[in-house]
């Protein structure tokens, strides 16, 4: 299969940031990006990313791969005024809702959060953010869990190679593209 795995914020855009104030959106899930690029290539798949290892290239670069891959994901973190603001959610249009809630899911069951919007999936016509760009080229975004809370942040660091393996195979299970 072919996948696109991207990044969210990049360039000069950090996305939130952590109470720490070092710690950005931008950078953690250009790591997350990277990781779960590398295991998706082990399975064997084709796999395009929005810059080389540690880089993370502008949104405006992510939506030119979406065209051409079976499934496409931009990987975020939320964030909120209120630091006990928590979950995990995915924002797709309706016909992905499936593939956005199984993410969620994986994702809030590996770090023990729950999934908000309706079983994880948010439709983008109900999302705050709007029309996002990603999703109307077809993708789906990830959003991992909240920066803004430090217990989401600190269970995410301890298992983010665990929330790597799960997107990964929620993306590419062995049955899928095979008849």
């Amino acid at each position: 299969m072919k996948f696109t795995v991207t990044a969210g914020h990049g360039a000069s855009d950090p996305g939130a940031v952590a109470a720490d104030g070092k710690t950005t959106e931008a950078a953690l899930m250009t790591e997350l990006r990277d990781i779960v690029a590398a295991k998706l290539k082990a399975m064997g798949h084709q796999v395009k990313t929005d810059g080389d290892r540690w880089q993370n290239l502008p949104l405006v670069h992510a939506l030119t791969l979406v065209p051409g891959s079976d499934v496409a994901i931009e990987l975020h973190m939320n964030a909120a005024e209120s630091f006990k603001a928590t979950g995990v959610e995915v924002i797709s249009l309706p016909p992905q809702r499936e593939m956005a809630r199984t993410i969620a899911r994986r994702i809030a069951h590996t770090l023990e959060l729950p999934v908000r919007g309706a079983g994880g999936w948010i439709d983008q016509s109900q999302s705050a953010r709007g029309r996002l760009g990603f999703v109307r080229a077809g993708g789906l975004v990830v959003e991992v869990c909240f920066i803004s809370n430090p217990s989401d942040l600190a269970v995410y660091l301890d298992r983010k190679w665990l929330v790597a393996s799960a997107i990964a195979e929620c993306l590419a299970p062995p049955a899928w593209g095979q008849s």
